[in-house]
């Protein structure tokens, strides 16, 4: 698979809003940061072929579930298992590691009991 045919759509690239955007309470919408992660693995070579091969999905499918919380939280929980890669997508949004794991936790939601 290349990575063309991985990608959302590179034709409409252009840089995304602030991640720093809030909802008021102070903090970065996590459904928007984790669009943001989605659309850096999408745009990445190794990302993006690595996060369909352990999901199971395909570009299609990414791009029906990309508005799913469950999918958002997927995203940064993959991010969040590479270290090195997490540190690299933070860098590239401009936030820290620990607000992506915080948004991943939020889309996630409750734990079970």
């Amino acid at each position: 698979m290349t990575s063309d045919s991985f990608c959302l759509d590179r034709s409409r690239r252009m840089r995304p809003p602030s991640p720093e955007r809030t909802r008021g309470s102070g903090t970065p919408d996590a459904q928007l940061l984790g669009l943001q992660a989605l659309a850096h693995i999408a745009a990445d070579e190794e990302l993006g072929p690595r996060f369909l091969a352990l999901t199971g999905l395909d570009a299609d499918g990414l791009r029906a579930g990309a508005s799913d919380p469950g999918l958002l939280a997927a995203v940064l929980e993959f991010l969040a298992a590479h270290e090195a890669d997490l540190v690299a997508v933070a860098e590239a949004l401009e936030v820290s590691p620990a607000t992506l794991a915080a948004a991943a936790r939020q889309l996630a939601g409750p734990e079970w009991e």
